[in-house]
């Protein structure tokens, strides 16, 4: 049977990790996207969209 998860049951470390991204996240996001309109590479909207992803996966408590 699968656990669920839950945040708080983390290590203190993980915490931190978690939240040193989620506070970099947004700023990865910001500069990749504007790289993606200038020049627009297969490599960049791969790694623009993984940045979007990850970044709604941390907003919604996901991982």
């Amino acid at each position: 049977m699968r656990r669920k998860y839950n945040p708080y049951t983390l290590p203190p470390w993980l915490k931190t990790f978690r939240s040193v991204c989620s506070q970099f996240i947004i700023p990865f996001c910001v500069f990749q996207g504007i790289r993606t309109i200038l020049l627009p590479t297969t490599f960049d909207v791969l790694l623009l969209t993984i940045f979007v992803l990850l970044a709604l996966a941390l907003h919604f408590d996901i991982i």
